[in-house]
């Protein structure tokens, strides 16, 4: 099958999600005379949503696979999807954000994060470990863009040029890198705990008001199961409780690669690494049913910089699943988002725990 941007499915990802956008057209285009003259191993792609920019260079390249790092799991998987589709699996190469995966590459295409740590550290790591005739290209829907993104690129590269904008989007060219550095996580302790946090990863090391409020009010778990910490981000639910209960076997899971490490990293700094398994996963799918006694979330609603009503109600469905008979999932949220009816469908009987002028804490009880 030829390989065609318009046959890119998104089906790994959730409904309505674009396979591609007009960002990823004008990035292929913007690059192409720099890609021209390389083979496929000299080339990087970060960001990628469904393999709109890797398999479109894999497409064109016949010799070694192109390397991509894409943070959320659900991109990972619909990229892998599509290269099956195309028959192109062995010409993509998923890494870990990494001095491997950015080892001598000649040109980068990358989608901007939302964060501007989290470029600071893709950044920060490309001038450390890429060749020194890096092309960087970098690009976004305008909307999503601000002029402080090209300050962060300018602190580890000489020139960053910008593109003339097409369909509302726009490109940031960078080359000659400086001052390369591999990613450090901020830290930061909150009642005890340190907090370890990777650029880009939710409320960063502090310590968010909805998170303070579920952590006062959680529950001590017992000893039949491990405590899950679902959705963990930073990991400092699942910190917080191993270190108030020593003994406690604390089980995180989350599907962005950054919260994983964060989460590594925060279990490691509070002496948990023994306790605490943290894993890459969607929700709890490598968890048997009937499982758990006790899991904590503070759900996400932004997949990227879009909205996204059923990230939710899809950890709930999870979470249940998971949960035994007269197991309880504590949440917290924003209270505007009324997650209250979801909770009492797809878990349990749900009772109000707490609530402040914006968050409100709930324990759903499974059927």
């Amino acid at each position: 099958m030829d390989f065609s941007l318009d046959a890119l499915r998104r089906d790994a990802g959730p409904n309505g999600d674009a396979a591609h956008d007009a960002a990823d057209r004008l990035l292929l285009d913007e690059s192409a005379p720099a890609r021209t003259a390389l083979d496929a191993g000299d080339i990087v792609v970060i960001g990628d949503t469904s393999g709109a920019l890797a398999l479109s260079v894999a497409a064109g390249h016949a010799a070694s696979p192109v390397r991509v790092h894409q943070d959320p799991l659900s991109d990972e998987r619909a990229l892998q999807a599509n290269a099956r589709a195309f028959g192109l699996e062995g010409s993509v190469r998923s890494m870990p954000l990494d001095g491997e995966l950015l080892r001598g590459a000649r040109a980068v295409l990358m989608r901007l994060p939302r964060s501007l740590d989290a470029l600071r550290d893709m950044a920060g790591l490309i001038a450390a470990h890429a060749a020194s005739d890096v092309a960087v290209f970098a690009g976004g829907r305008i909307k999503h863009m601000s002029v402080s993104m090209n300050d962060v690129l300018r602190e580890h590269f000489a020139t960053v040029d910008v593109t003339h904008a097409r369909q509302k989007s726009r490109v940031l060219i960078a080359r000659g890198p400086h001052d390369g550095r591999d990613p450090v996580p901020a830290r930061a302790t909150h009642d005890g705990v340190i907090v370890c946090a990777f650029g880009g990863v939710f409320a960063g090391a502090s310590l968010d008001l909805g998170t303070r409020l579920l952590l006062e009010h959680l529950p001590s778990p017992g000893d039949r199961d491990p405590f899950i910490d679902m959705a963990c981000g930073s990991g400092v639910v699942g910190a917080a409780m191993a270190v108030r209960h020593p003994g406690l076997q604390v089980y995180a899971s989350d599907e962005s690669a950054a919260a994983v490490a964060s989460a590594r990293a925060t279990a490691e700094a509070n002496g948990l690494a023994d306790r605490m398994t943290v894993v890459r996963d969607d929700a709890l799918s490598a968890l048997p049913d009937a499982s758990a006694s006790l899991i904590a979330l503070n759900p996400p609603f932004h997949r990227g910089a879009a909205i996204d009503e059923g990230i939710a109600p899809s950890l709930f469905a999870d979470a249940a699943r998971v949960l035994r008979t007269g197991g309880e999932l504590w949440t917290v949220w924003n209270s505007a988002l009324q997650y209250r009816p979801a909770l009492n469908r797809l878990v349990g009987p749900t009772r109000q725990i707490a609530r402040n002028p914006k968050f409100t804490v709930t324990a759903s009880v499974k059927r």
